[in-house]
């Protein structure tokens, strides 16, 4: 089988909604991504063959097109949209690389894109001529009783593991004061005057008390805010990359799979144990890993529960310190993870939890 890797990976920073980005359409966050990218491993816009972009709060019609437009591909790369909420990210990366394998492509660019700002709003119609009825939260399932809002779920989540919110505030604390501490390679292309992340700040355990609370130990502090990004990944083979005189970051392998929609923030870690076991690994031979951090409580239910050593995990910091612009953020950590294993070889996995009780994990090897 065709080995794959990664050549480049690049994202915009995140922004909080209404923020520095805001008044950026996705295919304005998307295009200056795609065009670093391609820079970094000296390839021509002629020579990528799709992209394929994550975008869970847009208005439709295929964002993936327009940013290829955008970003100076040319016009036979039709872009393909896809929408697994926050998932998606990761499982564009994984499709990509399952194309680059059968041979049908050679050069595809995967990621994400999100704007939490410009999402359109949304609302339910009626045949009997009631007045359209706006709502937030998609339905993840057929069942309005197994649908929770994903902050009642993750913090039912806390209940059912005996996660504190003292617990919780420890983790966000950390991942801001990582986040501060961070390398300054993260692979952040410079947008609107920012070259970093703008929400990363001295979290305190002050700051938490004092946080809105959102859902009995969940909070203001420990749940990631709302945001704008887009982050994408270049994969081809390595016979192309050796043509280009790039090592890359190989993908050994992905996983997505389906649990309990009541509680989302487990379903990572089958998705992890199943992707390991295929690869012939355990826990302990991953050096580095890059977990999601919608919620506080989901990331330590997930290196926990997958028996991560939790010195590896978000070496650099986490969602909760810079922002969860949904379809984007699972394509922020496939980048991060790249830019973490161009630093210090090893195994490398990123994962990712998703409402509806989704899981999906990566494996690179550096």
């Amino acid at each position: 089988m065709t080995e794959t890797v990664l050549i480049a990976a690049r994202r915009s920073p995140i922004a909080p909604r209404n923020g520095a980005l805001s008044h950026l359409q996705p295919h304005q966050l998307a295009a200056p991504v795609i065009k670093a990218a391609l820079a970094d491993c000296g390839l021509s816009p002629n020579q990528v063959d799709e992209l394929i972009l994550s975008n869970a709060l847009g208005a439709g019609g295929n964002p993936a097109r327009i940013a290829a437009l955008a970003a100076g591909l040319p016009e036979r790369v039709a872009g393909l949209s896809i929408d697994r909420q926050c998932a998606g990210g990761l499982d564009a990366v994984i499709l990509a690389d399952a194309l680059v394998k059968s041979g049908q492509h050679q050069i595809v660019i995967a990621g994400g894109v999100e704007s939490y700002s410009r999402r359109p709003v949304r609302a339910r119609t009626f045949r009997d001529g009631r007045d359209p009825v706006p709502y937030d939260q998609a339905p993840f399932t057929p069942w309005p009783q197994r649908d929770p809002e994903m902050a009642v779920a993750a913090d039912k989540l806390a209940l059912s593991l005996g996660i504190d919110q003292e617990a919780q505030d420890a983790w966000a604390i950390n991942s801001h004061s990582k986040a501060q501490n961070a390398a300054t390679d993260l692979g952040i292309v410079s947008m609107e005057g920012l070259s970093s992340d703008p929400f990363t700040r001295n979290l305190t355990p002050r700051h938490c008390d004092r946080a809105k609370r959102v859902s009995g130990t969940v909070t203001a502090a420990n749940m990631a805010v709302a945001a704008d990004a887009a982050a994408v990944a270049i994969v081809t083979s390595r016979q192309v990359a050796n043509s280009l005189n790039l090592d890359g970051i190989q993908i050994i392998g992905g996983q997505t799979i389906g649990g309990d929609p009541e509680m989302p923030g487990l379903a990572p870690v089958a998705a992890i144990q199943a992707l390991l076991q295929r690869a012939s690994l355990t826990p302990h031979d991953i050096q580095t890993a890059e977990i999601m951090e919608a919620f506080a409580v989901q990331a330590i239910a997930c290196w926990r529960g997958a028996d991560l050593p939790e010195k590896i995990v978000n070496r650099d910091g986490g969602a909760l310190a810079r922002g969860h612009p949904i379809g984007a953020s699972g394509a922020i950590l496939a980048v991060h993870l790249f830019h973490q294993l161009c630093r210090a070889p090893g195994n490398g996995l990123a994962a990712i939890a998703a409402a509806g009780g989704l899981g999906t994990a990566l494996l690179l090897r550096g």
